[in-house]
C-alpha cells in the first residue's frame, strides 16, 4: 500500500465508536468547520498530527482483529484524505474480516459528485454522512445531529447494531491519560 494519513489519534479497541469493539481513527484536518464541533482540536491540519502510512494502520488493524470487529474512520474529516483513506479502506477488506464506518461531514451527494470522495468510501459498509448541526444535536446512534444520514453500503450493519453502541465512553490509559470519546454531550470533548 502507498499512501499516508495525518492522524490525531488512534484507539486500539472502542465501543463508543461503531458496533461490538472497533479500532478508531480520528484523522488531522478538517475544514468544514461545524458550528459545536465535537472535535475542533482535529481540525487543523498544518503541523498538528502524526502521519502514519497506510501500510502502519492496516498492521494496527491486523494485530488487533481477533479482538475487534472493526474499524471507525473519523476526524477531523476522513474525506479530505480521500486518496489515503480509499488505499486504507481497500487494504483492510483485501487482508481482514472487519468492517469498516466512516463518519464525515459531507453529504452524500456531496460524496457521489466527487470522485476521489466516492473512490474513500468504496469499500466501507457504512458512511454516517453530512454537516453536524448543533441546533439538531442528537449524539446517539453515531450521529452528531438527526441530520446526519446513514449510508448503509453493504448488509453488515443495521440500525439494530447501533442501538446498543454507547453515546460515550471513558478510557484510562496505561499512563492515567483520560479519553472521553462517542457521541457525548456538546461540550464535553472527544478524542
Amino acid at each position: 500500500m502507498t499512501g499516508s494519513l495525518l492522524i490525531h489519534a488512534v484507539i486500539p479497541r472502542s465501543r463508543a465508536n461503531g458496533p461490538g469493539e472497533r479500532m478508531t481513527v480520528w484523522v488531522q484536518g478538517c475544514s468544514l468547520a461545524c458550528a459545536g464541533c465535537f472535535n475542533p482540536d482535529t481540525h487543523p491540519d498544518g503541523g498538528r498530527g502524526d502521519r502514519r502510512t497506510v501500510d502502519e494502520l492496516l498492521a494496527a488493524a491486523e494485530a488487533e482483529q481477533d479482538r475487534i470487529e472493526g474499524v471507525t474512520l473519523t476526524g477531523g474529516e476522513p474525506l479530505q484524505q480521500p486518496g489515503a483513506v480509499a488505499a486504507f479502506a481497500a487494504g483492510l477488506k483485501r487482508r481482514t474480516g472487519l468492517g469498516l464506518i466512516i463518519l464525515t461531514g459531507y453529504s452524500r451527494p456531496e460524496i457521489e459528485s466527487d470522485p476521489a470522495r466516492l473512490s474513500a468510501v468504496a469499500d466501507a459498509d457504512l458512511v454516517v454522512a453530512g454537516r453536524y448541526q448543533r441546533r439538531a444535536h442528537l449524539g446517539g446512534g453515531l450521529r452528531g445531529s438527526s441530520n446526519k444520514a446513514y449510508w448503509w453500503r453493504t448488509g453488515r450493519y443495521r440500525h439494530i447494531d447501533l442501538e446498543s453502541v454507547p453515546d460515550l465512553e471513558v478510557l484510562v490509559g496505561a499512563d492515567g491519560t483520560l479519553t472521553i470519546t462517542g457521541m457525548a454531550a456538546p461540550g464535553i470533548g472527544a478524542a
